[in-house]
């Protein structure tokens, strides 16, 4: 299977026309674009009054409805901004694996580089965490600042083609958390959030992050698996493992306890996204990424 490259990531511009990325919520960022945001100003357009959150401007609050009600509320008000959109690619090198047309990790490259282009094709601002798998820097973090245009996808996708395993490992169990935590605090209020991962390390730590990053942004998940990890092994013996670790198998045998194992993981991922009300899109290796993100890619208005 091919690893992707610079190329192919900068070819997927094209596929990005016609796409966007809505708002599920108001938008609360600081530069001009196309989303709405919360600021007062002249000119703008009054929107609601909420209860006041961490990082909301203090000149905002409704001294009427907070003595009222007894808490602080906030004004909102519409005008058009840019938005801050942060990928965040969990590359740990369990993602080195494929049964398909490619590995988890090139899917995760491709479906990164194709919603990095529609953000920017929107007028969004493109930043990026990244975990790094390459030896010598395993539980590393690649963070790069939102930036417009061209400025902000060309490095992220430079530091996908860099950071992306290039051979067997095992899973990182810590790494989605890291990775959430050390993105919480560079969030303004109303980024958009990518979340891309296989989760298998969405322990308490990471939902705890993703519950935390959710309150004040909006935050979608992308998990990304393989047919075979749901499917099981077919009948016959099979030699598994990582290099230096390897065990025989039996398909059939073992297929009971291995779906059972899939079952629980996707159970639970199901629940975390259900209980912080997350959009969740399946992404599979078998599919080609352009077919299969139109969940997420509407047709811009």
């Amino acid at each position: 299977m091919k690893l992707p490259d610079l190329e192919e990531l900068v070819a997927l511009r094209g596929a990005a026309h016609g796409l966007g990325l809505r708002a599920r919520r108001p938008v609360l960022s600081g530069l001009q674009g196309s989303h709405h945001s919360g600021r007062r100003g002249r000119g703008l357009e009054f929107e609601e009054v909420r209860l006041y959150a961490s990082g909301d401007d203090v000149r905002n609050i409704d001294w009427r409805v907070t003595a009222r009600r007894g808490r602080p509320h906030t004004k909102l008000y519409r005008e058009e901004r840019e938005r801050p959109v942060w990928l965040l690619a969990d590359l740990h090198a369990g993602l080195f694996f494929g049964s398909r047309r490619q590995f988890k990790s090139a899917l995760l490259l491709r479906a990164a580089a194709l919603l990095g282009w529609v953000a920017a094709e929107g007028g969004d601002r493109v930043g990026a965490v990244i975990v790094e798998t390459r030896p010598g820097v395993d539980g590393a973090l690649r963070i790069l600042p939102p930036r417009g245009r061209e400025a902000g996808v060309l490095p992220v996708l430079q530091s996908l083609v860099a950071a992306q395993p290039c051979a067997p490992g095992l899973p990182d169990p810590a790494s989605l958390g890291l990775a959430l935590h050390s993105l919480r605090p560079l969030l303004q209020p109303g980024s958009l959030v990518l979340v891309m991962s296989d989760f298998s390390g969405l322990d308490d730590n990471a939902a705890s992050a993703l519950a935390g990053i959710s309150l004040h942004n909006d935050c979608r998940l992308l998990r990304i698996a393989d047919p075979l990890e749901s499917a099981g092994l077919p009948p016959g013996n099979y030699r598994v493992g990582l290099p230096g670790m390897l065990w025989w198998l039996d398909g059939e045998r073992s297929r009971p306890a291995w779906h059972a194992a899939w079952m629980r993981r996707e159970h639970h991922l199901d629940a975390v996204a259900d209980r912080l009300g997350l959009p969740l899109v399946r992404l599979s290796t078998a599919d080609d990424v352009v077919e299969s993100l139109p969940p997420l890619l509407r047709e811009a208005a």
